[in-house]
């Protein structure tokens, strides 16, 4: 059992509210989770530049002179540290010379998501811990996806907390099973995919990741999902600039959402979505089972 929250912002004048909102969703879910945390935040970036956020189980050595010592590798970046999480932003063309670097000079730190806009932020602990520990509530952005998990296949990590990032822009929070993911690893492997750890939940995050990369969008990448992933699963998925739902065949996992003029939103049960400003004049409805939903700001569904 775990709790997911997603949020997609149609209207602009509450991007500032993002953080917060979501924020209220998350620890609302407390309950269905209790052993991590973790939330993915879209904002905007500075045109051709791109972010990449860190973590580290000891943040004062390995976050002490890293834009400095990354200067000296030959790349310019601005770092900014939020407890064991850092955000390093520099030029978009500098991504994978980053990456190589980090492996390099800061051997220990791990990736937790990049892109032109998403920060992700995960950790052990209760929703308002990892809320507070890293000022989500004063984040803003235009669309964001919160996870509290209860493990059931796997250890409590960072690194096993969701959302799971294996593209750029592009990443996943589940709630469910898979029982196909250990054959689905090893085919996505042989075409190329990194790993992080045994969690089911990361093989669908880059089931999505390898069908996207083949030309497919958001929607087209969550209809394969159906026929190609095997157990029961609920996912929020997010995108640059997309945010879709989708849920298995037999959709035992709860879920719930609203619609108004301004906003998208998702919820394991209704308490999550209570306190979203005009709640009470939105469409909510359970999602149907085997159905995609899927919202794109720079396209119509």
């Amino acid at each position: 059992m775990c709790g997911i929250v997603g949020l997609f912002l149609k209207d602009k004048s509450l991007e500032p509210q993002l953080g917060n909102l979501l924020s209220d969703m998350l620890i609302t879910m407390t309950d269905r989770g209790p052993d991590s945390a973790g939330i993915a935040i879209y904002g905007g970036s500075a045109e051709g530049k791109a972010k990449i956020t860190i973590q580290s189980s000891n943040p004062g050595a390995d976050f002490d002179g890293l834009a400095a010592d990354l200067e000296e590798a030959g790349i310019k970046a601005h770092v900014w540290i939020k407890s064991t999480h850092a955000v390093i932003e520099l030029d978009a063309s500098k991504l994978g010379a980053v990456r190589e670097a980090l492996e390099r000079i800061r051997p220990a730190v791990r990736l937790m998501g990049s892109g032109e806009s998403v920060e992700i932020y995960k950790e052990i602990g209760l929703p308002k811990d990892v809320v507070a520990r890293f000022g989500v509530r004063a984040m803003s952005g235009t669309h964001g996806i919160g996870h509290t998990r209860m493990a059931t296949e796997s250890a409590v990590t960072t690194l096993g907390a969701h959302p799971f990032s294996t593209g750029a822009d592009q990443c996943l929070v589940h709630n469910g099973s898979l029982s196909n993911h250990n054959n689905l690893r090893r085919e996505l492997v042989r075409e190329g995919m990194i790993f992080e750890t045994q969690n089911d939940s990361e093989v669908a995050a880059a089931y999505l990741t390898a069908e996207m990369a083949k030309g497919k969008d958001l929607g087209q990448a969550l209809t394969g999902a159906l026929d190609d992933l095997d157990g029961f699963f609920t996912f929020v998925v997010g995108t640059k600039s997309g945010f879709g739902v989708v849920r298995d065949p037999i959709a035992c996992k709860p879920a719930v959402m609203a619609e108004t003029d301004q906003y998208v939103a998702f919820g394991s049960e209704y308490r999550a979505l209570v306190n979203l400003p005009g709640i009470e004049n939105a469409r909510v409805w359970e999602p149907e089972p085997a159905t995609v939903y899927f919202w794109d700001h720079d396209k119509a569904a």
